[in-house]
Formats: structure tokens, sequence, C-alpha cells
């Protein structure tokens, strides 16, 4: 696995690509609030199929911070990374958590990227935030770690070693970044924009997912005109992490069926 970054906008975005042969489009993995690129370790499996690479957005991982509001300027902002490491793979697929599927639906709608699908894994077209777990991250971010590490909120199943590595990477993260992710999707609404996108997408649900419920997805599937919905079975909000294998076959069938 390659380790690079690209240099725009006055900063330098962190990302990891891997291509073992594949010879289908590049997927480009955003990944959701506080988090950073390790949570798409699974799906560069995927890359005897279709090369991967998976960024840290400015201020996670190993990427440059930028100096951006909460709301719709640090969208922009980490729409500006997306763009500029999809130009540096030539990935045409996008496959977005939570955030990340913000970004990825904020550029699809604002920016002429040459896109051939979309995956919405864990996310939805408006993504408010609970104003409890506002008020923990702005002051006691330890409560609002362990909240978001609750039952069938990050993770159906009780696995120690998913949810350590996640509080982790939330952590590495830090309050101010996290903060700013979580503000950043509580005011993101794209309910009456998102039946303009026509690139073909895929709106991906774990069964168990209490963040962004299965009824976010549903919504997608009905609202967009080229979108159907699927489901991993046993995993919530990462299931990508918790559920790899299944998460990659949904991806790999949607996409050998759409763009391969």
């Amino acid at each position: 696995m390659e380790t690079a970054s690209v240099d725009h906008h006055g900063r330098e975005t962190a990302y990891r690509y891997r291509d073992a042969g594949g010879e289908g489009p590049t997927l480009l993995c955003v990944h959701g609030s506080g988090g950073a690129h390790g949570v798409w370790r699974g799906q560069f499996r995927l890359a005897d199929d279709y090369p991967v690479a998976a960024l840290d957005l400015s201020g996670h991982g190993d990427s440059d911070d930028v100096d951006a509001d909460a709301g719709y300027e640090t969208l922009s902002a980490y729409v500006d990374d997306v763009v500029a490491v999809a130009e540096e793979t030539d990935a045409s697929v996008l496959v977005g958590n939570s955030l990340g599927g913000a970004v990825v639906l904020t550029l699809a709608l604002e920016r002429d990227l040459d896109l051939d699908a979309l995956v919405l894994a864990g996310t939805g077209a408006k993504l408010a935030v609970l104003s409890d777990l506002l008020n923990w991250l702005d002051d006691d971010f330890d409560r609002a770690v362990s909240f978001l590490h609750g039952e069938d909120k990050l993770f159906h199943a009780d696995d120690e070693r998913l949810v350590e590595g996640s509080k982790e990477a939330m952590y590495d993260a830090g309050q101010a970044v996290t903060r700013r992710d979580f503000l950043s999707c509580h005011t993101f609404d794209v309910r009456d924009e998102v039946g303009e996108i026509s690139v073909p997408t895929l709106a991906l649900v774990g069964e168990y997912d209490r963040l962004t419920p299965p009824s976010y997805h549903e919504y997608l599937a009905e609202t967009m005109p080229d979108c159907e919905l699927g489901t991993v079975e046993d995993a919530a909000h990462l299931a990508m992490l918790e559920r790899p294998a299944a998460f990659n076959e949904a991806v790999k069938s949607f996409l050998d069926r759409r763009v391969a």
C-alpha cells in the first residue's frame, strides 16, 4: 500500500492508495466525524478489482488542518480535500460514510468532477445531531465519545478491539475538530437537491444503525433518480469496519453491475 499526500489550497492532504491490478475505476473513501483513513482498512481488499484510495480530511490523521468555521465552510474545505486526492488518483467512485457522505453529496452537487458512481454508507441528505451530543462535544468530550460508542450507534457488536480503536481515532482527531465535524453535519441539509444527482448510487446502511437509520437511506433511494438501497446485516454505523466482507460484497456487486 502506498502512503502519499497532495498539496492544495495551502495545505497537505494525506491518503493511502492500493492498486492490486484491478481494472475497474478507482474508489476514493471518505471517513466520518472524528475519524481517519483507517476506518476503511477492510476496503483495501477490493483493490484486486478496483484500486482503492482513502484520505484523511483536513485536521484528521496525517493531514494539515484548515482554518474554517463549522458548517458549509468546513464542508467546502473537505470537498477541496476530496477533489485534490480524486484528481491525483484518478478516482471516479466516491464512497462516503456519515460526514463523508455529506462531503460526497456536496461535491456531486457543486463540483465538476467526472464521477462513475457514489456509495453513501451510514449517511443521509440531512444529518441533524442530537442536542445533548452537541453540548457534550462542547464541555464533556469523554461523555460524547462514550455516547457514540454505545449500543447500536457506531457498532452493533460489543467488539472491544473495534471500540478501542475507534475511540483512539476520535481522541487523535481531538475535541475541536470532532466538534467542528458534528456541527457541520448538524447544519447539512440537501433534501431539496439530492434529486438532481443522476450518478448511479448505492445507499448502504448497517441493519442496526441508530445514528443514520435505514429510513435515511430509504429516502435517498426514493429521491435520487438512480439510487438503490442495500443493507449490511449485523452491523451499525461503521458497517465497513464491523462487517467488512459483507460491506465489500455489497459494494462490489453494485459496481460490477453498474460501472465495471
